[in-house]
């Protein structure tokens, strides 16, 4: 990647500053999601970053944040895009190579629980789980909803058998039968779920048991270290483009194409989405005792394990500095 001052490709990122990135690879890998629509897919479709960046961005879509980071440790990809904290902090606290450098989106109802219509089980005699099979794919943000769903009713975790898939097999299990609850993300995923069920707990039930969360951005130590202003200039397009969305959401159709969803459930999805500016990131969630400070170490020894014990300090893994 050769270090060249770029002029950037539309009126609304004009304003961003001109970078220069140098990189031994000749283009830039980012990972990000299906059926999880964000601003920033206008400006990946417009290839607004590969403008701004001034090299070829390729994005690969994958199914788990954890599928992301095994990505990334093989070094075929430098940038994750909304990764959850759930795979992100299983990933340090096994001393993967990686960092946050920013919030991509905050949600509270966009991963979901759902439990079988003919289950019969809900809220009330969520115990009733305890012997039976729910799938979800492990190690995610899906898993974390679990967790903290359970603890909420009463449920002894230990005792309900897990089936690990991803969003779409889990919820064929649901419809087919074949477990008794099903939890995942995705606008597709969940509305097939939904056919065979309805979610354990409401929106505001979830908010007031604490259930909620963000994803982040994360990049490799390598690609931070040898191509800081690569991972600028991308932050830099990502804040550009959740500004533009957020006074004209005429392009949203670009979204939902790029997401795989229909536009009316891009709408209802990202209804549940909020997408924080660098500002009120640096205020609210990388300042000292802020999200970031509260969230790691809670999740970080939620998902410890003997081989991956939680870490004494995680600001070690946190990077903000991108955006100032």
């Amino acid at each position: 990647m050769k270090s060249m001052k770029k002029i950037l490709g539309c009126v609304s990122i004009a304003a961003l500053s001109a970078t220069m990135a140098t990189s031994a690879s000749a283009d830039v890998n980012v990972a990000y999601f299906l059926e999880w629509a964000t601003p920033n897919q206008i400006a990946k479709v417009e290839k607004t970053y590969d403008k701004a960046m001034g090299e070829k961005v390729n994005w690969i879509n994958f199914a788990s944040g954890t599928a992301m980071t095994e990505a990334m440790l093989s070094g075929d990809i430098d940038i994750a895009f909304s990764q959850g904290l759930a795979p992100f902090v299983n990933a340090v606290n096994a001393n993967a190579p990686i960092k946050m450098v920013g919030v991509a989106v905050v949600y509270g109802g966009a991963n979901d629980c759902i439990v079988s219509n003919a289950s019969g089980i809900t809220k009330e005699n969520a115990t009733e789980l305890e012997g039976k099979s729910v799938a979800l794919p492990l190690n995610t943000m899906a898993d974390f909803e679990f967790r903290m769903t359970m603890t909420n009713l009463g449920v002894d975790v230990k005792k309900v058998k897990l089936v690990d898939q991803e969003p779409a097999d889990a919820a064929v299990s649901l419809v087919d039968g074949a477990v008794a609850m099903a939890c995942g993300y995705g606008e597709n995923s969940l509305s097939k779920m939904k056919e065979a069920g309805k979610p354990m707990l409401s929106v505001p039930e979830k908010t007031e048991a604490g259930i909620n969360s963000f994803d982040i951005i994360s990049v490799t130590e390598k690609f931070v270290q040898e191509n800081p202003e690569a991972v600028k200039t991308f932050m830099e397009v990502t804040e550009q483009a959740n500004a533009d969305f957020a006074k004209d959401q005429s392009k949203i159709a670009i979204i939902a194409g790029d997401a795989g969803l229909s536009v009316e459930k891009t709408k209802s999805q990202m209804a549940g989405f909020s997408f924080p500016s660098a500002e009120v990131q640096l205020a609210n969630y990388f300042n000292d005792g802020g999200k970031v400070a509260e969230m790691l170490p809670f999740m970080g020894k939620m998902f410890a394990t003997e081989a991956s014990p939680a870490k004494d300090d995680y600001s070690t893994v946190v990077d903000s500095s991108f955006l100032k």
